[in-house]
C-alpha cells in the first residue's frame, strides 16, 4: 500500500487550501471551491477564511459574491451547521445534506406546534409561511423583526416541552424563518451593521432542483478527497455528519484509493492521487476560528501538536484563531480592542517564520481596517491575548 507522509499532507494543505502565496486566487468563489465549504456559523469567519487566501484581500469582493452575484450561497447543511459554498457546489450539498436537515427542522417545528395544544398545525404553518414569502416579495428584503411586524402569526408564542423539566415559552418567528431558509425558499441577504454581523436581512429565493442523494454524496466525497485527502473514513464521517454506511458507499462510488499514513492507519485519496507533490515556497497564515483547514479532519494530529489543544480549543471542541507555518499549527492570534493583531507562538519556529507571520499580521490588519472582531467561540489563548 502506498504511504503518504505527514509532511506530504502538510504540503497538500499549503497547495490545495491556497495558503502558499503562489497559490492564492483572485476570487472568493475559487477559495470556497478549493475548500469545498467555508464555515459560516460565525459571519466573520467567511470573510477571514476567504481573505487569508486571496491575492488581493477585500471585503467588498466577498460581499459582492454573497449578496449581489449570489455566486456564494449559505446553506444549513453538514452536521446541521451553516456553511458557505459556491453556487456550483450548492446542489450537491443540498441533496447530500441540507435536504435531510431541512426535513428534520420541519418535523421538529411541527412537533412543537402540535404539542403546544392551541390548534397550531401543518395548515397554520403553511399559511404563515405563505404570508412571510408574500411580505418578502413586497419588501424585497426584511429583518426578522420587520417580518414579525408584517406577519402577525410570527408573533405567536408556544410552550416547548410542556410538562417537562425543560419546559419554556418561545416565539415561533426564528423557527419558521429557519425552516424556510433550510428549504431554500428564503436566503440570508446583507446583514445589519458590518460584515461581522449575523443579524441578516432575508429575501425570497427559489429552491433548487433536486438531485439524487446517493449520487450527490459520491460527488461531494470526491471533491472533499481532492481537497482533504488522504483522510480516514472517520474524517469524512465527522465532516459530513453521514452514517458510516453512507460514507463507505460514497467512497466506493468515488473510486477512492487506499493509502497508509505515517501512524500506520489506513486512509483514502481520490483516484490517481497517491503521488507526492513538490513543496511550495515557505508560507505563514493567520486563519480564523473554525477555518476549514483546521476543521477538515476529525484526527488533526498531522498538523496540530497535541499539546496545543488546551490553548486553542473551547470546551465544545471549536478551534479558535490559529497561526500556521508550512502546514503546521504553531500558535494562536487575536485582534485587540485597538485593532492590533497579536499572536503567541506555541512552537519555536525560528526567525524566518516569525518574520513571515508578522507580515501576514500586517496584511490582515490592513484589509480588516477599523472593524473589530471577536470570535463567537472564544478559546483560552484568544481571551488571554485580548485580556
Amino acid at each position: 500500500m502506498h504511504r503518504i507522509s505527514d509532511e506530504q499532507r502538510r504540503i497538500r494543505i499549503g497547495r490545495r487550501h491556497l495558503l502558499a502565496p503562489s497559490m492564492r486566487p483572485e476570487s472568493p468563489v475559487a477559495v470556497a471551491d478549493a475548500l469545498v465549504a467555508l464555515h459560516a456559523t460565525d459571519a466573520a469567519t467567511v470573510f477571514l477564511s476567504a481573505c487569508a487566501r486571496l491575492r488581493a484581500p477585500e471585503v467588498a469582493a466577498v460581499e459582492k459574491q454573497l449578496y449581489q452575484d449570489v455566486s456564494l450561497v449559505r446553506l444549513l447543511s453538514m452536521r446541521n451547521t451553516l456553511f458557505v459554498v459556491s453556487e456550483e457546489t450548492a446542489p450537491l450539498v443540498e441533496a447530500s445534506n441540507a435536504r435531510a436537515v431541512a426535513a428534520k427542522e420541519r418535523r421538529t417545528l411541527l412537533k412543537h406546534l402540535t404539542e403546544d395544544g392551541n390548534g397550531l398545525d401543518e395548515q397554520w404553518l403553511a399559511a404563515t409561511e405563505e404570508s412571510v414569502l408574500a411580505a418578502l416579495t413586497a419588501r424585497g428584503s426584511a429583518t426578522g423583526s420587520e417580518l414579525s411586524a408584517a406577519v402577525p402569526a410570527l408573533r405567536t408564542r408556544i410552550t416547548v416541552f410542556p410538562g417537562k423539566k425543560q419546559e419554556t415559552v418561545q416565539g415561533v418567528a426564528s423557527r419558521v424563518i429557519r425552516v424556510l431558509a433550510a428549504e431554500g425558499r428564503i436566503r440570508r441577504d446583507r446583514p445589519r451593521g458590518s460584515w461581522t454581523s449575523s443579524q441578516f436581512r432575508w429575501t425570497a429565493s427559489e429552491p433548487r432542483a433536486g438531485l439524487d442523494t446517493a449520487r450527490a454524496q459520491t460527488e461531494l466525497a470526491l471533491r472533499w478527497l481532492r481537497s482533504y485527502g488522504p483522510a480516514a473514513e472517520g474524517d469524512l464521517k465527522w465532516w459530513t455528519g453521514w452514517g458510516l454506511g453512507q460514507v463507505r458507499r460514497a467512497l466506493a462510488g468515488a473510486g477512492a484509493e487506499e493509502v497508509e499514513l505515517d501512524n500506520g492507519a489506513t486512509a483514502w485519496v481520490a483516484p490517481q492521487d497517491q503521488g507526492s507533490e513538490p513543496a511550495p515556497e515557505p508560507w505563514a497564515a493567520l486563519l480564523p476560528a473554525l477555518d476549514p483547514s483546521a476543521m477538515g479532519w476529525a484526527d488533526r494530529g498531522f498538523h496540530l501538536p497535541a499539546g496545543h489543544r488546551a490553548a486553542l480549543f473551547d470546551r465544545s471542541g471549536n478551534i479558535g484563531p490559529t497561526v500556521w507555518w508550512n502546514g503546521l499549527i504553531v500558535g494562536g492570534w487575536a485582534l485587540r480592542a485597538d485593532g492590533e493583531p497579536v499572536w503567541r507562538l506555541l512552537t519555536d519556529v525560528g526567525r524566518d517564520a516569525s518574520t513571515a507571520i508578522e507580515a501576514e499580521a500586517s496584511r490582515l490588519a490592513h484589509w480588516v481596517g477599523e472593524v473589530r472582531i471577536t470570535p463567537r467561540f472564544r478559546t483560552p489563548l484568544e481571551r488571554e491575548l485580548t485580556g
